[in-house]
């Protein structure tokens, strides 16, 4: 992996997307697309309120940005090979087969296109946060339930870990668990906005109420945040987001402390890095019963919908895009590596039913289909 060169922004300002057509529009930093020219990749990214999967890709000194339709898509976890969405009652699982990218517009361009493979009905159990472990196993967090499960191919999920004060399994998202980091294959950390065991009894100190947990111990390693996301372990430090206060913190493990890194304008939620990188997700939120009565709507701090870089080493703003209109609310962030030009078909039947993936061993057999008996 290579670092990146870190542009400041320029006094130029904004760019206006001209791909996306209102009331899915954006404006971003002129260095935003040269940034991931220059890494080598797009991102990825959900957005529930909007009913999206997001690619921002570099494309000519530009950003495009390519929107696929889901039905409230909140978690994300995705690699060259698999990309994963989880929806309400389901997730649902992408393949990357190159050889139906070589055939997408923009032809010779698009270097990876996700097709179905499976699906998974877990009923609607809120999925939050995704991410692969070993072994390609997926996590997540299952927020109704109050737990982190992984999937099999007979129940709705199994779940595999909950917090030490969730005294036993029911669908009322007790302490709603949101946020998990791995580490080394691992499910290590999790975020929760509140340490209670009753039916949404999080609402009550949704405030400062927030915890931070390590998952092996059980041990909540920092309470009083404020509603906060996305904890990652990154370059020997611990980073979470809290949302309330729209800011990127870090945790001390020594002393449990945390401290505001980087301030942002807009709830933060869903985060990535890259080398000195942060790739942070910002939501405008709505007024409405569970955003209300935190510091970022107390106050009325201007909130943006889109993602906002930060150079980890200085603190300073690198590139950001803004989305307007009706996207207002981002949920993951992901960065694709070594994928510059992402697609995703998940409705055009003719591409589905005609794109087929074998085994290694399989495709010395193959023959090509006579057009004219083979439609």
């Amino acid at each position: 992996m290579t670092t990146p060169s870190v542009y400041l922004i320029p006094d130029s300002a904004l760019e206006r997307e001209a791909d996306a057509l209102p009331p899915l529009r954006s404006v971003h930093t002129e260095s935003f697309p040269f940034l991931l020219a220059e890494l080598q990749a797009s991102i990825a990214l959900t957005t529930y309120q909007a009913g999206k999967l997001v690619f921002l890709r570099p494309q000519d000194g530009r950003l495009n940005t390519h929107f696929r339709a889901f039905d409230s898509p909140m978690g994300l976890a995705a690699n060259h090979q698999i990309l994963s969405i989880g929806t309400p009652g389901h997730v649902y699982h992408y393949r990357n087969m190159p050889a139906v990218a070589q055939k997408r517009e923009p032809i010779g361009y698009v270097d990876a296109c996700y097709l179905p493979r499976d699906s998974h009905t877990t009923g609607d159990i809120l999925v939050h946060e995704m991410a692969y472990g070993e072994n390609d196993e997926l996590w997540v967090v299952n927020t109704r339930f109050s737990c982190l499960c992984t999937l099999d191919n007979i129940n709705s999920f199994v779940p595999r870990w909950k917090p030490g004060f969730i005294t036993g399994y029911s669908p009322n998202d007790r302490c709603h668990l949101n946020g998990l980091g791995m580490v080394d294959g691992k499910p290590k950390y999790v975020t929760a906005l509140g340490e209670t065991n009753t039916p949404t009894g999080w609402r009550a100190n949704k405030k400062d109420g927030g915890i931070l947990i390590d998952v092996p111990s059980g041990e909540i390693i920092a309470r009083n945040l404020s509603m906060p996301h996305s904890p990652r372990w990154h370059n020997g430090k611990l980073w979470v987001l809290e949302s309330g206060k729209g800011t990127l913190s870090i945790v001390d493990l020594k002393t449990c402390k945390h401290e505001a890194f980087a301030t942002v304008p807009g709830f933060t939620r869903g985060l990535d890095f890259w080398g000195p990188l942060a790739f942070i997700g910002l939501s405008q939120v709505r007024e409405t019963a569970v955003f209300s009565g935190i510091p970022i709507t107390e106050k009325n701090i201007e909130r943006n919908s889109g993602i906002w870089i930060i150079n980890i080493e200085t603190g300073q703003l690198v590139a950001f895009v803004k989305f307007e209109d009706a996207l207002q609310e981002i949920f993951a962030v992901q960065i694709l590596q070594g994928i510059v030009c992402p697609d995703l078909v998940n409705d055009e039947p003719e591409i589905i039913h005609s794109s087929y993936e074998l085994p290694d061993h399989a495709m010395k057999y193959v023959e090509k289909a006579n057009p004219a008996t083979y439609p």
